[in-house]
């Protein structure tokens, strides 16, 4: 088991393509993540990205875009969301680039305490981006299309 196994849920009324592609710009990973140096192992396109982690943890991070029809379904007039699934599971790098990372693990709580941190970093991605891709749109109201 990874000294760090991280997982967050959230959902965005929003086409997984266009969850999907928030996460599909190498340059915007540092901005993101900017501890984790991150190297594609596959793209799977509107369903997401699964990245190797390398430098001072090691490991896999993964977003999943599942998408979630909301009545009907997108077909038949209904909507269409994602359930943005995020993932991250490393250690620390051995040798002197992982010690920053074993520093963080110490103690009784150690890994909890940065378990939490890594949640909370990853929700507050997450609420930005809903807030960016619904467009202002209030719960219970229908989505706000994107040419609006």
């Amino acid at each position: 088991m990874a000294a760090l196994d991280v997982i967050d849920e959230t959902f965005v009324l929003a086409a997984r393509a266009e969850v999907a592609a928030a996460f599909a710009d190498p340059d915007e990973w540092p901005r993101l993540w900017p501890d984790l140096d991150l190297t594609v192992f596959d793209d799977r396109g509107p369903a997401g990205i699964r990245w190797s982690v390398t430098g001072g943890w090691v490991g896999s991070a993964e977003v999943w875009c599942e998408p979630i029809a909301l009545g009907p379904g997108p077909e038949a007039g209904g909507e269409e969301g994602t359930l943005l699934h995020w993932f991250l599971r490393v250690d620390p790098a051995p040798g002197p680039d992982g010690a920053p990372a074993r520093r963080l693990l110490r103690g009784r709580s150690g890994a909890t305490r940065e378990g939490l941190r890594r949640q909370r970093a990853a929700k507050q991605i997450a609420f930005g981006l809903k807030a960016r891709l619904e467009r202002g749109r209030r719960p219970g109201e229908p989505a706000i299309p994107a040419t609006a």
